[in-house]
């Protein structure tokens, strides 16, 4: 089963990462931009048939390595 997890930071977390992003965009004109957040892609391809079983190994996953959860979320996508 292919998986992707996309790990964003929370909301009322600052991003200066995203914020040179954006400022380097308008910087190159385009100037209709509002705001540019980063974050993690992540593709896992899971040798489990269960969606169940595979839900709870990538949360696990998630939790455990891929995401800081005190600043950080994620939504994992089925393909």
């Amino acid at each position: 089963m292919k998986i992707s997890v996309v790990v964003t930071l929370k909301k009322d977390v600052l991003d200066p990462q995203g914020k040179v992003v954006h400022q380097t965009l308008k910087n190159m004109g385009h100037d209709k931009i509002r705001n540019v957040r980063q974050g993690k892609y992540f593709e896992i391809d899971l040798n489990e048939n269960n969606k169940n079983e595979a839900e709870k190994i990538i949360k696990e996953i998630c939790e455990k390595l891929l995401i800081n959860k005190v600043i950080e979320d994620y939504a994992i996508n089925y393909k």
